[in-house]
């Protein structure tokens, strides 16, 4: 219980274990909490903030065998997590910070640096022993019975809806151990859905092994040792806050030709992609922020370095809407969401190859061969821009007006169909591209 107690002193929420915030840590902290074996998490994903009273709480177990804090009236209060899923391992203590990588105040901190409030020193309350129930508790508590067998991991496929019980911030996590291992979500957005889902399928098919999408305890140690925290901290600079952006994006085609270019619309759109993130996202976890002012300390996800290889082989799975891409051994390099054709405009059936690559390419609309677009019945040269009709890159096909390329709307990929073509978000294509030659062949499946 001295282990739990030590962790119980620390305040700090999920969001900042994330995002590398150090709880105080000072170097004669009687509690040594970085040596501590576990920590105290509540129901809301936060450690606990205080030290239940003896009479309070009975020490039990949940169904994954972990030894969990139950109230009077049954209410789980904290669950016991191991403390290396949070904290890196051979840390050395240092002084705290009175700002956390944000820029928020630390908890505890005032504008003058000095820590307030006071933590009780060992031996001041008397706790009972973790496996006996505490006095005036039913004999056995709610759940004293021996932690039941665990659960087999379970496999994810294609066809299985993920259900997830994770916290937004547990599912991001998830989201960018997947990006990092080349297998893309699509947007991180802290949601738990389809494009998840497939690249679970696909990440389990290049590695052989199987990933639980409800054990956050795992899911956060890979993340740990795939190069860190999910969410870290991004100073805005004085390019960022100047684009060069437009007001907006017209629908119409003809006025997108009039434009000087399909550049993003502001600042946080620009960072959103940067990022790899969904712009609302990356709004909600920065509440309050103005982006166009350089110095701005923010909160964004770290989907880490982009994929290397040589891709020999693409393959289209139009079910799935899921691009697969192939080393020359056969192997599966990465994986990506996509939205493949409609049913006005469907997409090509067979094998073709890549013709030529282009990056940051303009789009000439022609309505005789391309759909119809508005009223438009004359041949529009589009500008080039991350918001121009094929976004930052174009993979033109052996098949005339067909090819793989980005987008202006990263969020809709995947749930939604496109004309003809591969789309894809403008980070996942443009990685795909820089990893594909001409020549390379593009077979599409149904």
């Amino acid at each position: 219980m001295a282990d739990m107690i030590k962790a119980g002193v620390m305040v700090a929420s999920v969001a900042a274990l994330l995002a590398a915030v150090a709880a105080p840590a000072l170097a004669n902290d009687p509690y040594g909490y970085r040596n501590s074996q576990v920590l105290l998490v509540s129901p809301e994903g936060d450690l606990l903030d205080y030290m239940p009273e003896e009479g309070e709480v009975v020490i039990s177990r949940d169904n994954m065998g972990r030894r969990v804090l139950i109230d009077r009236f049954g209410n789980l209060i904290a669950t016991e997590i191991p403390a290396e899923t949070y904290f890196p391992r051979q840390r050395q203590a240092r002084a705290p910070d009175a700002y956390d990588d944000f820029g928020a105040p630390q908890p505890g901190w005032e504008d003058d640096g000095i820590v307030t409030g006071a933590i009780p020193g060992p031996g001041v309350i008397d706790r009972q022993p973790l496996d006996e129930p505490l006095p005036g508790m039913p004999s056995g508590g709610p759940d004293m019975a021996p932690p039941a067998e665990q659960p087999p991991t379970r496999t994810v496929t294609p066809d299985i809806p993920v259900k997830s019980n994770l916290s937004q911030l547990e599912i991001t996590a998830l989201q960018v151990f997947l990006d990092r291992e080349g297998v893309s979500p699509g947007v991180i957005d802290g949601k738990m859905g389809q494009n998840v889902n497939k690249a679970l399928v696909a990440w389990q098919q290049i590695t052989g092994e199987t990933i639980d999408p409800n054990n956050a305890e795992d899911i956060l140690e890979r993340l740990r040792l795939s190069g860190g925290l999910a969410i870290t901290s991004y100073t805005i600079t004085p390019g960022d806050a100047a684009g060069p952006y437009v007001a907006a994006i017209p629908e119409d085609y003809a006025h997108k030709a009039q434009l000087p270019a399909l550049s993003f619309t502001s600042t946080a759109e620009m960072l959103a992609e940067k990022f790899h993130m969904d712009e609302a996202y990356l709004r909600a976890l920065n509440p309050g922020v103005d982006f166009t002012i350089p110095g701005t300390i923010i909160k964004v996800v770290d989907p880490g370095q982009t994929k290397k290889g040589e891709v020999a082989r693409i393959v289209a799975n139009k079910g799935l809407k899921q691009i697969f891409a192939y080393g020359a051994d056969g192997s599966l390099i990465a994986a990506y969401p996509a939205s493949i054709g409609s049913t006005d405009t469907p997409s090509p059936s067979g094998t073709v190859t890549v013709e030529r690559i282009a990056f940051d390419p303009g789009y000439t609309y022609n309505p005789k061969i391309n759909f119809q677009q508005g009223a438009n019945d004359k041949v529009l040269s589009i500008p080039p821009g991350p918001n121009g009709p094929v976004g930052t890159v174009w993979m033109a096909l052996s098949k005339p007006t067909y090819g793989i390329h980005g987008t202006p709307e990263p969020s809709k990929i995947g749930r939604t169909q496109s004309h003809g073509c591969i789309r894809m978000t403008n980070w996942d294509a443009t990685e795909l591209a820089k990893m594909t030659k001409a020549g390379v062949t593009v077979e599409f499946i149904d």
